[in-house]
């Protein structure tokens, strides 16, 4: 961190900074087939365009930036954050998450431990540049992982003129005592193009506006505001390199992002007193904690051809997670294992794949998509504990899409995929867990039931996606989207064989190795106007799911040790159905006025009730100005109460929160550095998020918190004649 921060003073203090970066060459934009040359899209629109989405760029990006990548994207209509701490959060789109969201990085689909809540998506935040957030049925193009909508996070496309570039980053936030850097160089030459990032954050013990939280009843004391053990640190280190022709584009990619972040012993087996007492050290990391470690490396190739273009992606991803905790924690008087003793749980997940898609053009009306994409999975475990069992699964599909442009005004698009999917599951019975329950003097018969953590599953699964979408711009500033689909989800092994404790979720989890493929019908509209500086975006949705899995609180006291309650993925007849609207509106020649809002309502049709995890009515307006040099902004963002729950789950309450932003342009030769201020929660409100897994033990969010960036970029061009 040190030597990042050296050098990011030297690029500071030598300021050679000479050259705004150039703007990138629209016609590059072709990255996956859903992205299509910029000029063209009304003439050739694929099928995702006729589904709500938002792009954002770099500056957008900037403004919004918090060192966490999902919080960032809260200001989206319709997406949320599922919070742990301060640390992590793991993206929400229209109620939907964990495997119904794919996150596509660099042309590759992230694949980690999506189902842990307690942990984070494995990508560095400060090196995001380019989002877009397609809300809704994905599946035809993504596969069935995207039943809920897609995440894209992209690289910016290379200059034009051969140059050495990059960009130094400090960001400081008050309330987690956060330091973090990132510096950036890359350089182009000829067709050659590459990029190296490394970035770190560091992070103490949140702060929390309340002096106790609240235990099954119990009032415990939180010293000093300020949660023990929820300190951690993240490192990540990005390079790729590219080759481009006319013709051809090739471009390898490898990553490595680290992270490793303090458990609040509070949420891990039974607090006391002793256990919650300060260690006089706000940036430790004490037992219990997470760790995890993120591999990426893939390779990207594009082929222009007659009339078309083929591109193929393939990638190999490994993704390590473990969680350690002191074995006598929950063991009590037993002998804990000889190797790793304090090794709760070890999943090491490594996945193959491969996209392989290929459109052509018939005319400037016609054109056809094809694809192919397969995917292999095979997840190890270790550890004294048990919550998700080993297995292999492999998946693969095949889709065709048709789309049809009768007019610059009007499009269509028709698509089709079938997927096959198979699941191998190990049985495994814990010895040490059957021990511990007859020292506990339970009967045999439920000592048997509860030692078989996992029973062995070998199933598969074979079904279809299709999608109709059309759209019709109805004048030079007004758009109509419509789109119909039928998706399908495979289970997942963690709903299917999943038997243990989710300390960092406070539950107990249990997966139902009968459980159906998720099936559902999709219907979206969306009516957006913009002109100048005036826009609106109004977009209505409703799905119908014949069968949704989803972790149901059941009411029931798990005897495992320190369990609470068991949540079972459960599948169900459910509706989900809301509304987005986004609106700037300017006021006088610099202010404006924005609002962003979404609600949604979820129904299981069995019981009549809502689905648990569902995110309140929220409304978050802004009036911002803008000049040459300085922007400032007030924020308001409201949450309504969340009273419709699912059986067993706790209520939130209404919030009111005030934030200040402040930013300024700082001129350094021919490019421009950028410093922003930030304060959120700027009176100190004690509140709930309804999604974070902190709520059940009455944790609140994060107090008043200041933010400080800092971003320098500087580029060299080439003296090359």
């Amino acid at each position: 961190m040190r030597k990042c921060i050296g050098l990011f003073v030297l690029l500071v203090g030598s300021r050679i900074a000479f050259a705004q970066v150039p703007q990138a060459d629209s016609l590059q934009l072709i990255h996956l087939p859903e992205l299509v040359i910029e000029q063209q899209q009304m003439k050739q629109p694929l099928l995702l365009e006729s589904l709500s989405k938002e792009r954002v760029g770099i500056e957008f990006l900037k403004r919004e930036f918090k060192g966490n990548f999902v919080e960032s994207l809260e200001k989206l209509p319709g997406v949320h954050a599922m919070s742990v701490g301060s640390g992590f959060s793991k993206p929400m789109i229209r109620g939907q998450a964990f495997q119904r969201i794919s996150v596509v990085v660099d042309g590759i689909k992230q694949e980690g431990q999506q189902w842990g809540a307690d942990h984070g998506l494995e990508i560095d935040p400060f090196g995001v540049e380019q989002v877009t957030v397609i809300k809704g049925p994905a599946s035809l193009l993504y596969g069935s992982d995207a039943m809920g909508g897609v995440i894209e996070v992209k690289q910016t496309v290379s200059p034009k003129e051969d140059q050495l570039f990059g960009e130094g980053t400090l960001l400081y936030r008050d309330g987690s005592e956060r330091w973090g850097g990132s510096l950036l160089l890359g350089g182009k030459r000829g067709r050659w193009y590459g990029k190296v990032r490394y970035s770190e954050q560091q992070y103490a013990d949140y702060r929390v506006p309340t002096d106790t939280v609240v235990y099954l009843t119990q009032r415990l004391p939180i010293a000093n505001h300020r949660l023990k053990n929820t300190a951690g640190v993240e490192r990540s280190l990005f390079s790729s390199l590219a080759y481009q022709s006319p013709m051809y584009r090739v471009e390898g990619i490898a990553s490595l992002v680290y992270q490793k972040m303090g458990m609040f012993p509070g949420a891990h087996g039974i607090p006391s007193a002793d256990r919650l007492t300060p260690d006089g050290n706000r940036r430790d990391i004490d037992f219990p904690y997470n760790r995890v470690s993120h591999l990426r490396v893939g390779v990207n190739q594009r082929w222009t051809l007659h009339k078309g273009w083929l591109t193929w992606s393939v990638a190999l991803q490994n993704n390590h997670r473990q969680e350690l905790s002191l074995f006598h924690t929950h063991y009590g008087e037993l002998t804990p294992p000889k190797k790793d003793p304090n090794l709760e749980f070890d999943f090491n997940l490594t996945t193959s794949s491969s996209d392989l898609q290929y459109k052509r053009w018939f005319s400037e009306k016609w054109s056809v998509t094809v694809g192919n994409q397969w995917e292999f999975q095979e997840n190890g475990i270790k550890g004294y504990s048990f919550l998700l069992p080993r297995y292999k699964r492999a998946t693969g599909g095949g889709m065709g899409l048709l789309n049809y442009t009768p007019s610059a005004k009007l499009s269509f698009a028709l698509g089709v995929r079938t997927d096959w999917g198979k699941i191998k599951i190990d049985a495994f019975r814990d010895d040490q867990l059957a021990t511990y329950l007859e020292g506990q003097g339970y009967e045999a018969d439920v000592i048997e039931r509860y030692a078989w953590r996992s029973r062995s599953v070998d199933r598969d699964w074979v079904n279809f996606s299709t999608s109709l979408g059309m759209v019709w711009k109805n004048s030079v500033y007004s758009e109509w989207k419509w789109n119909l689909g039928r998706s399908f989800r495979l289970p997942t092994a963690s709903e299917l064989g999943a038997n243990g404790i989710h300390h960092g979720t406070f539950r107990h989890e249990q997966g139902d190795a009968s459980l159906q493929a998720e099936q559902g019908w999709q219907l979206d509209a969306s009516y957006s106007y913009a002109k100048e500086r005036l826009s609106i975006a109004f977009s209505p949705f409703v799905a119908w799911y014949n069968h949704y899995i989803y972790l149901r609180p059941t009411g029931e006291w798990s005897i495992l040790p320190h369990a609470g309650q068991i949540y079972r993925y459960t599948d169900r007849e459910a509706i989900l159905a809301g509304a987005e609207l986004s609106l700037q509106l300017p006021i006088t020649t610099h202010w404006s006025y924005g609002l962003v809002a979404d609600y949604l309502y979820t129904v299981n049709r069995k019981e009549h009730l809502p689905l648990s995890f569902t995110p309140p009515f929220t409304a978050i307006q802004t009036v911002r100005g803008e000049w040459k040099r300085w922007h400032m902004g007030v924020e308001y963002t409201y949450r309504a109460a969340q009273k419709r729950v699912d059986r067993n789950e706790q209520t939130t309450a209404s919030s009111h929160l005030i934030g200040l932003s402040l930013g300024v342009k700082i001129p350094l030769g021919k490019q421009t550095g950028f410093l922003s201020a930030k304060v959120s929660n700027l009176f100190d409100r004690t509140y709930f998020n309804h999604l974070s897994f902190y709520r059940k033990m009455e944790i609140p969010e994060a107090g008043r918190d200041l933010q400080l960036t800092l971003r320098i970029p500087f580029s060299i061009y080439s003296t090359k004649k």
